[in-house]
């Protein structure tokens, strides 16, 4: 990869050609439970370098505006949020969920001051327990993201989130890394209650595979099929919905569970931090409490995240990295399966230097992710609208299992087995 095309791959503020991309797509803002009433306490927010304030009205609505006040730049996450707007609490001028003012006490009424003052506002929606924000031209808003888990049943679904300070590209290529599991996450032994790979499991079988990816009109999937015995192959099929969202089946200790699918959205804070939103939702009646058992095992449950959705296992204390569990239990010595994902993500720097890597071939499918965003990214640069704004991704699936060694996983992905 060459200087420039790491560039565009990383640099999302406006302006450029990857943040202009990603304008155009939907992408979650904040999770609603963070809002949980009207005239909840404003809550901070950044985007795509963009830094934001979310409130949800009096009559329930959620505004999502720049953080700074039109008046003296004062910032509004200090506001009183009351009466159908948020106010200011250094002048008390007011603004609706649409950017607004509609009130300003320190101006004579007679002026109409206050109707030509107006902060920058985002489209939102609020689906799948997340309000999900539009950045992008107004003419141009795409159709809702309605994947199948937003309109999965409350009890049936759960979304969290949590900060990983890296672009956001370091974290969406770990996403689509399909061999890293069999090291990264694997444990040494049988003998320990700690989160990874079992020694013996099907991923560890094999850990170079063929690896097939068929474009989309959506982004793309792809599968991986590891070799058994017995004329038999493991197969797992992903799905990568454009700009960054990652469908896979629920592994728990190395073995999928066919009732549950999850996702992650690596959603750009800037050009150095992303927030990682993970959803989780059952086929199944697999409870909530079954899926926040997960994301313990993960490394994301309540006790690892600090109030502002920073991992308490972070890069200032090396992950706590434990090198006797490292020697004895775990390959990596770091707890969490998610957590050890972000631990070699941060661990590049900010934003890695892509001309140094030497890809593989178990790399085909983060080479077609980068491909797809170059390729996207410039086209959308001479006017053509990008994959993934119409509702061909609403109702995919992933799958994972055994096929006999000459099935087609296309024809499995279709049903036709």
């Amino acid at each position: 990869m060459t200087k420039e095309e790491n560039e565009l791959l990383t640099r999302v503020g406006a302006g450029t050609p990857m943040g202009e991309l990603l304008r155009r797509y939907w992408m979650p803002a904040l999770l609603s439970r963070e809002l949980p009433e009207p005239d909840a306490p404003p809550v901070r927010v950044k985007l795509l370098g963009e830094k934001l304030v979310a409130f949800r009205d009096s009559s329930g609505r959620v505004g999502l505006v720049e953080e700074f006040c039109a008046h003296r730049r004062a910032s509004l996450f200090l506001g009183r949020n009351e009466d159908g707007g948020l106010r200011c609490v250094y002048h008390g001028w007011k603004f609706d969920v649409e950017g607004r003012c509609i009130e300003q006490p320190t101006e004579s009424q007679e002026t109409c001051f206050k109707d030509k003052i107006r902060l920058r506002s985002c489209i939102t929606a609020e689906m799948g327990g997340l309000v999900w924000a539009y950045l992008g031209p107004k003419e141009k808003i795409p159709l809702p993201p309605k994947f199948e888990w937003t309109r999965a049943p409350e009890n049936r679904r759960l979304v969290t989130k949590v900060w990983t300070e890296c672009n956001w590209l370091q974290a969406v290529d770990g996403n689509f890394d399909a061999f890293h599991a069999a090291y990264l996450h694997r444990n040494l032994t049988n003998k320990t209650d700690r989160a990874g790979l079992g020694p013996d499991g099907a991923y560890l079988r094999s850990t170079t595979a063929p690896l097939e990816i068929e474009l989309t009109d959506y982004g793309f999937c792809y599968a991986a099929m590891r070799p058994l015995e017995q004329g038999k192959k493991f197969v797992h099929i992903n799905h990568y919905v454009m700009p960054f969202h990652q469908m896979r089946l629920v592994t728990s200790k190395g073995e999928f569970k066919s009732s549950m699918i999850e996702g992650h959205m690596q959603v750009p804070m800037d050009d150095e931090n992303c927030m990682d939103y993970v959803w989780r939702y059952s086929l199944g009646d697999d409870s909530v409490e079954a899926m926040a058992k997960i994301e313990e095992e993960r490394g994301r449950g309540p006790e690892e995240l600090s109030a502002n959705y920073r991992k308490v296992r972070n890069k200032d204390n090396d992950w706590l990295i434990d090198r006797r569990v490292q020697k004895t239990e775990t390959y990596s010595g770091i707890e969490g399966i998610n957590t050890q994902d972000h631990a070699v993500q941060e661990s590049m720097g900010p934003i890695v230097d892509r001309t140094q890597e030497h890809l593989g071939s178990s790399d085909r499918a983060v080479f077609a992710l980068r491909s797809l965003l170059i390729q996207t990214a410039r086209a959308h640069q001479r006017g053509t609208d990008p994959r993934g704004l119409s509702a061909s991704y609403y109702n995919i699936r992933p799958w994972g299992g055994i096929l006999s060694a000459d099935a087609s996983w296309k024809d499995r992905l279709r049903g036709e087995i």
